[in-house]
């Protein structure tokens, strides 16, 4: 029998990707969408949902068919916004939907997290063994996807639950970083880096072919049961060298001045950013706080429980270049 996958969020970029991957797989998908609809996942003939997650009385109607596994992608993700937004989003419709889908037999409920959980500050290699929550975060993205995690670890039966953690998530019909990158450096006569770093800091890219791959492990291996994991690509690409690939791609190979300047020099800037954006759902001008936070530390993670679990289904990291 062909088992159904629910992926939530199959409108938007990584929900999409994901929604074709399993398609490819062999598995009937169900996707739910919201506001917009990828043109990769329109063409894809799977079922399509439409629901609003954040209204406890969609939910039930996501189930009157029977779903095997449910892949959970769709959330409130960005770096300014109420905290309120992002609870009801990111926390409260999570709570219910995953009550729902162990109500209704579903295998496996797969959540998409983030490495943000971990936060923002210089990393040197560890792995999931060695990291923790970090409790003190305050920007309502992180905080409710670690809210949630620990609903989910507190109130699902280990085997029946994963949590993927990617990093920063890039290729096919990118909609978020990449635009933002191309846009930053083509405007800026000179690119900045902050801090100590001056760009040499690990930029840890995640291709969301390997996200998909990683959402396909979770959902199969009974070691993934339960527990998180880190979707970093194996290649080590600094931030320098993020930007310089950007221009070269998109940018007509565009020759990148680069300077360095004190943290001190861009915060308050960055702080005006995030309090005329406080009630936006996008930036209104680059940097915010919490996107300086980002570019400015050493994001360097292990994979290897990311490896270990693609071994275990049957499945190889992707490669950018493979085609």
């Amino acid at each position: 029998m062909v088992e159904t996958i629910l992926v939530t969020g199959a409108g938007g970029y990584i929900g999409s990707n994901a929604a074709e991957y399993f398609v490819k797989k062999g598995y009937r998908v169900a996707g739910t969408v919201h506001r917009h609809v990828a043109e990769r996942f329109a063409k894809l003939g799977a079922r399509t949902i439409r629901a609003d997650l954040t209204e406890a009385q969609s939910i039930p109607l996501l189930f009157r068919e029977r779903i095997d596994y449910v892949v959970h992608i769709a959330a409130r993700a960005s770096d300014v916004g109420r905290d309120e937004w992002f609870r009801e989003a990111n926390y409260e419709s999570v709570k219910r939907f995953a009550s729902a889908a162990m109500e209704h037999g579903v295998k496996r409920f797969v959540y998409l997290s983030t490495s943000d959980v971990y936060g923002l500050h210089d990393f040197h290699g560890e792995g999931e063994d060695d990291l923790r929550f970090d409790e003190t975060a305050s920007n309502p993205y992180p905080k409710y996807k670690i809210l949630s995690e620990k609903w989910l670890a507190e109130n699902l039966p280990p085997e029946r639950f994963s949590c993927v953690r990617p990093c920063v998530v890039y290729g096919r019909g990118d909609t978020s970083i990449t635009p933002r990158t191309i846009a930053y450096l083509k405007n800026a006569p000179v690119v900045f880096h902050f801090g100590k770093w001056s760009g040499r800091n690990r930029w840890p890219l995640a291709h969301v072919e390997n996200v998909c791959r990683v959402l396909h492990a979770a959902m199969l291996v009974p070691e993934a049961g339960g527990k998180g994991v880190t979707v970093l690509d194996s290649k080590r690409t600094t931030l320098g060298e993020y930007y310089r690939e950007i221009a070269d791609e998109f940018l007509g190979g565009k020759r990148l001045r680069e300077a360095t300047i004190p943290m001190w020099t861009i915060r308050p800037v960055a702080w005006l950013s995030s309090f005329l954006s406080r009630n936006r759902d996008h930036p209104l001008f680059d940097p915010t706080l919490y996107a300086l936070d980002t570019v400015a530390h050493n994001l360097d993670f292990s994979n290897r429980r990311m490896l270990s679990w693609l071994a275990a289904a049957g499945l190889e990291e992707y490669v950018r270049g493979e085609g």
